[in-house]
């Protein structure tokens, strides 16, 4: 856009929990614009998770697995003379939970289980545990940046 930055949308919360970014992480796990299905699936995920998590709630789960996989800091390219370096930069709070939930969705679709929400939930409980496909998406961004961090002084 050439003028200004777009608006935020206000989320409405879920009805469910009453938490905004629960409602974030159904839209983008929603294909096709059906929300109830994935409402459905997320709830459903919630479910098998307090099965199998007893001694800690399903959405203190899967906030603390969300906030396992929120990277912190990623690299961007920059061509500076007649190479690309990758530099490192912090992420904003906004893009950092967006990272992480597409990551977290990602990763549960690429996993083996029957349904999305066996997928979702056992994604979830490994993201809790400092595990997964998700997780360690996370870890090798990190690893990226650190490596990379000589370049740090070439930030924009």
């Amino acid at each position: 856009m050439r003028k200004k930055r777009a608006k935020k949308r206000i989320l409405l919360p879920d009805p469910k929990f009453g938490n905004t970014t629960v409602t974030r992480f159904v839209n983008n796990l929603m294909l096709d614009g059906k929300k109830s299905t994935a409402f459905k699936v997320f709830y459903n995920a919630l479910n098998s998770i307090a099965e199998k998590i007893q001694d800690e709630e399903a959405l203190v789960v899967f906030q603390k697995a969300l906030e396992n996989v929120m990277p912190h800091v990623e690299v961007r390219s920059r061509r500076i003379g007649g190479a690309t370096f990758q530099i490192p930069h912090p992420i904003r709070e906004d893009r950092r939970i967006s990272l992480g939930m597409k990551w977290m969705i990602g990763a549960a679709r690429n996993r083996n289980e029957k349904t999305m929400d066996a997928k979702l939930s056992s994604e979830l409980i490994a993201a809790y545990k400092e595990e997964g496909s998700a997780f360690k998406k996370k870890q090798d961004t990190h690893r990226m940046a650190e490596a990379n961090k000589a370049f740090s002084h070439f930030r924009f």
